[in-house]
């Protein structure tokens, strides 16, 4: 099992310091959302992990199958105005650099829109519990 942990800051404030595995990073909400805009907010964060599974899958994808990429840039743009009517728009914008034939190009597309979050987004059923922890 993998494990987040996220651990308020400062009390009362909602900058938060996050800790997955050997790593920390940190979230925040906006200005206008009462935060200091310190660090991502966790629609940043979901949003971000697509724009890597799609960059990863690209990788991984011209890797199995002998294709010259290089890099590759994922640029996501939000359209979160019908959230609260159960429509949250992410469109990925991936660029890919490298010699690489148009019909290269047209797999790595279709390879990296079936990225493992993607289909978690957008196929999977996920179950969210909240409880205290266990002992509490």
């Amino acid at each position: 099992m993998n494990s987040v942990h996220c651990i308020t800051e400062v009390p009362g404030g909602y900058r938060h310091r996050v800790e997955v595995r050997a790593h920390t990073l940190h979230a925040d909400v906006s200005v206008a959302g009462g935060g200091e805009d310190s660090a991502p907010s966790a629609h940043d964060y979901f949003d971000v992990s697509l724009a890597v599974c799609q960059a990863h899958t690209a990788v991984w994808f011209a890797k199995k199958n002998g294709m010259a990429l290089e890099r590759v840039e994922a640029h996501v743009d939000r359209d979160d105005t019908e959230e609260r009517k159960g429509r949250y728009k992410l469109l990925v914008r991936l660029v890919f650099h490298g010699a690489l034939s148009d019909e290269d190009k047209k797999r790595l597309y279709a390879a990296a829109a079936r990225c493992p979050v993607s289909k978690l987004m957008t196929t999977s059923e996920v179950v969210v519990e909240t409880a205290p922890p266990d002992g509490a």
